[in-house]
């Protein structure tokens, strides 16, 4: 499973850990995700994303996943965030 954020696009980050002797290896940061399912209004069901912490305060942030997603960027999300934001785009247009 991909080390990346579906909301965010997030992934791991590389640097060094530096000793006391000040000797460096490499290390890789991975950001912090978390699996959640996160309720839709315009759907009605819940959405089961792995997402950073930062996103899913972003998304409190926001106002929900409905909100976050209209925001966002196409090129951020993934594959399965991009669909469920095509539904509720078709959702919202069929309901207005």
């Amino acid at each position: 499973m991909a080390r990346r954020c579906e909301l965010t696009g997030k992934g791991p980050m590389v640097g060094n850990n530096v000793s006391h002797a000040n000797n460096k290896t490499r290390r890789r940061y991975l950001p912090n995700l978390n699996d959640v399912t996160l309720q839709s209004e315009t759907l009605g069901r819940g959405v089961k994303l792995r997402i950073s912490a930062a996103a899913l305060r972003s998304v409190d942030h926001r106002g929900g996943l409905d909100a976050f997603l209209a925001k966002a960027k196409d090129t951020e999300l993934s594959d399965n965030a991009l669909k469920v934001k095509k539904e509720i785009a078709k959702a919202q247009a069929a309901n207005a």
